[in-house]
């Protein structure tokens, strides 16, 4: 049995299974992207599959201070077209 490895989300701190979070990331030119395979390379930071969730994150600005940089608006929309599949 292989073991699960385990992430914290950047806004509510809940630990859960890397695979129930939805991973973000920035790479190594400032850019952030949503990483639906997991595998991208770059600063990773996660968020849990909640609408509740992202919208708290995006009140608190946690993907800003997670990167440093300002995450743009279409980057939200993804997350929230992502979770309400």
């Amino acid at each position: 049995m292989k073991k699960i490895p385990q992430r914290s989300c950047v806004v509510c701190r809940t630990r859960k299974d890397k695979n129930e979070l939805i991973r973000i990331v920035k790479n190594q030119t400032n850019e952030i992207i949503l990483d639906e395979s997991g595998k991208k390379p770059g600063k990773g930071a996660y968020i849990c599959d909640s609408i509740e969730c992202l919208e708290k994150g995006i009140k608190s600005k946690a993907f800003k201070k997670a990167f440093g940089v300002d995450v743009p608006e279409e980057i939200y929309e993804k997350l929230r077209e992502r979770i309400n599949k």
